[in-house]
């Protein structure tokens, strides 16, 4: 029996990624359980692209096939999804999407990687970032796919612009007549409570296109649910979603046994993304977010800020976290170079700290101890926000209680709403 390198490489990287289907022996038991995610610290999750290579890809068969990835889209040995699938005589896989930043993560916020061919598999690369409705339909239409599959990593907040690709690749291949299927990963600060004020539709823009709070609290086979079931003017006719095995809705990211790759430049860890959806609202501000430091989004800061406002902030009394009086010098973004104040936060009980709270009482803190605070000219705040309430009721001399109590009803409303839609306990 002769066995071609493509289907030696493809039987090498079925077991690298899911395990042998229907091996038998120790060898490939030991494979298939490393590669659902058992560790020796007893941690075990599936993703929904190792349930899918595990079912042999028969959710795929007969389809060309088109993935829309980044760097996030690994496997628990490392190997890249679209690496596996290459060489695998199961899937023909003919093209991939990149979102902000890159399908191989090379691009800055606000940057791609363009229109170019992989150097190691050959493989079209089409950029999608920024590129929505028809235009994007007629790029899935020139790949000739007929499949188009989504694996990315998701950060767990609304202004993360992954969940928005998702979202418009879903209205695009619903427009180019495409089959779509979402394979799922955790939400890495759990998917217990969806969190904070929900965006009004005339605020809509890349880092929110529909009415979900500040932290949803899903993962992105739920949000996909949720945005076919309720926002798509023209719903995916044929979605498919592959949930993950042995994920809880409570399991923060390192109970998982899963890798952790950045997602995004800025996003180096899972504590940054359990800040994420709160203090991301420093964008929206004068002050820098921690970017060009080892600790974007939990260091915050600017010039002439002294310990007065860690000291402010510690007397809010939040739940989980405290804050400490800090001083840095942004290697790139917002005072680059220059030697700033400010505050780093300090999470000493995750199940109880809150993200989007914290971000307001900073923002609340901020104001009332620095006199330079100050929005960004754009009101770059009220997109992050969702709407005008945060920055007027701050203005106006709004306390913490004031801000938090004023989205209540319309995040009560949302989470009825989502609750339709959750695929896990």
């Amino acid at each position: 029996m002769s066995l071609s390198r493509r289907g030696l490489l493809a039987a090498s990287g079925a077991v690298g990624a899911a395990g042998a289907v229907g091996a038998a022996g120790a060898p490939a038991a030991a494979a298939a359980a490393a590669a659902a995610g058992k560790s020796q610290g007893g941690g075990r999750v599936r993703t929904g692209f190792d349930r899918l290579v595990a079912d042999g890809y028969r959710l795929l068969a007969g389809q060309r096939v088109g993935v829309v990835t980044n760097p996030t889209g690994v496997t628990h040995d490392l190997r890249h999804i679209v690496d596996v699938m290459h060489p695998d005589e199961r899937v023909d896989l003919t093209a991939v999407f990149g979102p902000e930043h890159g399908f191989r993560g090379t691009a800055q916020a606000g940057g791609s990687e363009g229109r170019y061919d992989d150097p190691a598999t050959g493989l079209p690369v089409y950029d999608t970032y920024q590129t929505s409705g028809q235009a994007l339909a007629d790029i899935f239409t020139e790949s000739g796919v007929d499949t188009v599959v989504f694996d990315i990593q998701d950060a767990g907040a609304r202004f993360y612009t992954y969940i928005w690709t998702l979202y418009d690749c879903m209205e695009a291949a619903a427009l180019a007549g495409k089959r779509f299927v979402v394979l799922d990963r955790p939400n890495p600060v759990t998917g217990r409570a969806a969190l904070g004020p929900v965006l009004h539709p005339e605020f809509a823009t890349f880092v929110g296109r529909k009415p979900i709070s500040q932290a949803h609290g899903m993962t992105v086979c739920e949000l996909a649910l949720l945005f076919n079931g309720e926002f798509l003017a023209r719903p995916v006719e044929r979605l498919d979603t592959v949930k993950m095995s042995g994920w809880r809705r409570s399991d923060f990211y390192d109970s998982t046994a899963l890798p952790w790759v950045p997602p995004s430049p800025n996003m180096p860890t899972p504590e940054t993304a359990l800040v994420y959806s709160g203090t991301c609202l420093f964008e929206g501000t004068n002050l820098s977010e921690g970017r060009g430091t080892t600790r974007p989004f939990e260091l915050l800061g600017a010039e002439g800020i002294d310990r007065a406002w860690a000291e402010a902030a510690n007397a809010e009394e939040l739940s989980g976290v405290r804050f400490r009086e800090a001083y840095f010098a942004p290697t790139f973004s917002k005072f680059q170079g220059k030697t700033v104040g400010g505050v780093q936060l300090h999470v000493h009980d995750r199940e109880s700290f809150d993200p989007v709270r914290t971000g307001i009482a900073l923002l609340v803190t901020a104001k009332r101890s620095w006199s330079g605070f100050a929005w960004r000219p754009d009101n770059w705040i009220d997109k992050l926000t969702g709407s005008t309430s945060v920055r007027t009721l701050i203005d106006a001399g709004a306390d913490t209680d004031e801000v938090v109590g004023a989205w209540q009803g319309e995040l009560a409303a949302f989470r009825a709403q989502r609750a339709r839609h959750l695929l896990y306990r």
